[in-house]
């Protein structure tokens, strides 16, 4: 698929907001990863211009005790409050800070920096063509095998990204419920919704260790050398 261009995504930002969940304690990475500096801007910063390149508005979880601590800059109208203690209840507290009248609602991790704009405007694309809820994925490349032994199947694994989009109401309406999981397309699924899969990005990789912070780096680097 074609990535839009520019213009394109910018008209796709009314009535989108964007829920970034950077409420994480940072126990694996050794500190909150969402502040670590990346190549010169925030983790949290760099999530925020991908989101607010298609986006009216950013509201930005993130824990009780950094809420007042926040700056970032946005194109966007960016709202900051205290998440909970799972990231469903995060969620839950970024989307009651969304205005009733956001059609389009996307969910975003902000331990996923390298998310690229052109995959924010495929997801929201995606929505705004009908979709109840969009996930990206991407194809599982290791060997992977049963705890109980054997190997599966990895052609029919993906592992799932964010942004996931939704319509608006279908996403309020499965978090409704107070449910738990790990990402918002399993409770939009479970309330009874299909979700469709588009191609994710392989550099759009989760920061989990301190090593994951280097090689976030690195692709930022080659990223500036392959567009000069």
């Amino acid at each position: 698929m074609s990535h839009p261009n520019a213009d394109s995504i910018e008209d796709l930002a009314e009535f989108v907001w964007t829920v970034i969940v950077a409420g994480g304690s940072g126990l694996r990475f050794g500190s909150r990863k969402q502040f670590a500096d990346l190549a010169g801007r925030s983790v949290l910063q760099r999530s925020v211009d991908a989101a607010a390149s298609v986006s009216e508005g950013v509201v930005i979880v993130v824990p009780e005790d950094t809420v007042s601590d926040i700056e970032v800059t946005a194109r966007a109208d960016v709202r900051v409050v205290a998440g909970g203690q799972t990231r469903a209840e995060s969620v839950r507290c970024g989307i009651a800070a969304v205005p009733a009248d956001a059609a389009v609602l996307l969910v975003h991790d902000a331990a996923r920096p390298l998310a690229t704009p052109e995959l924010f405007a495929r997801v929201v694309a995606a929505v705004r063509n009908g979709s109840n809820a969009v996930i990206p994925a991407v194809a599982v490349a290791d060997t992977i095998r049963h705890v109980d032994g054997g190997v599966v199947d990895r052609s029919r694994l993906l592992a799932v990204q964010t942004p996931q989009g939704f319509d608006a109401t279908t996403l309020r309406s499965a978090h409704a419920s107070a449910g738990e999981a790990t990402d918002d397309a399993t409770l939009v699924e479970a309330s009874g919704h299909l979700v469709e899969t588009i191609d994710g990005e392989a550099e759009n990789r989760k920061l989990t260790e301190p090593t994951d912070l280097v090689t976030a780096t690195a692709l930022i680097e080659h990223r500036k050398v392959a567009s000069s």
